[in-house]
């Protein structure tokens, strides 16, 4: 029945509603901190000129954050999605599968080596840093036989996610630039500054406008690729597209951010529910969902223990665990 009833509402109006939510998850992060302000003060720093202690408090700190946090959620989301697209596995997640651990530890080897470089620099060193994680765990995933399974891959994630964590520790503590690398790996957007956003939200935006494009493509290549190829679609260069922007979507989300998994493995499969098995509609409502989904939980990290900052990596993974176990225990099903 509630298959039935999704079915009958048009996605205009579900990508409608979720506009909406989103527009209100973000005013209320906004709004809502240790310095509680007005609905006006929010207003004025939005929409005005008008200048006071409050009105900067939203321009300088919080606005550039809660925009972290939008394009972040919004990225990890919509390469989560892809990857299920693409490999036809449940499980998969930029976090999981050794992504964002390769691209953290990129980062720890660049503040080492390289700590003069620039954010687009750093963006960069996490893309490559993504990129080699992928490959090793894909690269373990088929060296027995049976290839690609769903548990394999998430096994081999597992291990190599390990391992490149240990590396960024190891680089840490003997460089001695442990903290710095741990404002990253704690996954929070304490001290996200404009300066960041205007150098890697764009390729952000890129890398969602492009897989936008492909989106149908991706809903016939997750079906079956047979079928795919006797549509006439070029599977692999498909395939390495959308690859390019798994990658570079993870790495400017680790770049700005720092570490979050969990977030590609939950909003994919909860949109799917809602939107079904399109990618044309799943793509775009995820986008919207791993938004909101991230500011509810930076909001959550300011606010239950305030005035001290909990990490918003550790909200996520008290959701994302829970949820992990769950869409093992139903075989990779999502919700119906």
């Amino acid at each position: 029945m509630n298959r039935l009833r999704n079915r009958s509402i048009p996605f205009s109006l579900k990508i409608f509603s979720a506009i909406i939510l989103f527009l209100l998850t973000f005013f209320i992060s906004l709004k809502v901190g240790v310095a509680q302000l007005s609905v006006k003060e929010v207003f004025l720093a939005l929409f005005t000129n008008h200048s006071s202690e409050q009105i900067l408090i939203v321009r300088e700190i919080r606005l550039p954050r809660e925009l972290a946090a939008i394009f972040v959620g919004a990225a990890l989301a919509t390469s989560g999605a892809i990857m299920q697209g693409m490999t036809r596995n449940p499980l998969a997640d930029p976090g999981i599968f050794g992504l964002t651990a390769g691209a953290n530890a990129a980062l720890a080897i660049t503040i080492a080596f390289i700590p003069s470089l620039n954010y687009f620099g750093t963006m960069v060193s996490c893309i490559i840093g993504a990129t080699l994680g992928a490959f090793l765990v894909f690269g373990i995933s088929v060296m027995k036989k049976g290839g690609f399974s769903p548990f394999k891959i998430v096994l081999a994630g597992s291990a190599i996610s390990a391992f490149l964590f240990a590396i960024a520790e190891g680089v840490a503590i003997y460089f001695k630039i442990s903290k710095d690398v741990s404002m990253w790996t704690a996954g929070g957007m304490i001290g996200t500054t404009w300066k960041q956003l205007v150098v890697i939200v764009p390729f952000i935006i890129i890398g969602l406008i492009v897989s936008m494009f492909f989106s149908r493509h991706l809903t016939i290549l997750s079906l079956n690729e047979e079928v795919a190829i006797g549509l006439g679609q070029k599977i692999m260069q498909i395939k390495v597209i959308l690859f390019v922007v798994i990658t570079i979507l993870t790495g400017a989300s680790v770049a700005l951010v720092g570490n979050l998994a969990f977030i590609g493995l939950m909003v994919p499969h909860i949109v799917r529910a809602i939107v079904g098995t399109d990618y044309r509609f799943i793509l775009p409502m995820c986008t919207i969902a791993g938004a909101m989904f991230m500011l509810l939980a930076d909001t959550v990290a300011r606010t239950i223990n305030a005035p001290f900052e909990t990490p918003v990596a550790a909200i996520v993974s008290i959701i994302g665990l829970p949820f992990f176990l769950f869409i093992v225990h139903k075989g990779g099903k999502s919700f119906t």
